[in-house]
């Protein structure tokens, strides 16, 4: 039986969704791409890949804060 993880199938759907041309979305279309990218967020921020992006991002924000100094 094949299995797929629910993180990777709305990954590839953010991806497929954003390759589309910024005219031709329409406000329903963009909430829900919103909606689906919240979800991808919620589900990669429990798994190591989700922590080590924030501690990325953390120590990007920490380093321009202190270049701003």
């Amino acid at each position: 039986m094949l299995t797929i993880d629910v993180a990777v199938l709305l990954a590839i759907i953010v991806i497929l969704r954003l390759r589309r041309r910024t005219e031709a979305r329409s406000r329903k279309d963009e909430k829900m791409t919103v909606i689906i990218v919240l979800a991808l967020g919620v589900l990669l921020a429990p798994t190591p890949l989700g922590q080590g992006i924030v501690n990325v991002l953390g120590q990007l924000a920490s380093g321009i804060s202190q270049a701003g100094r």
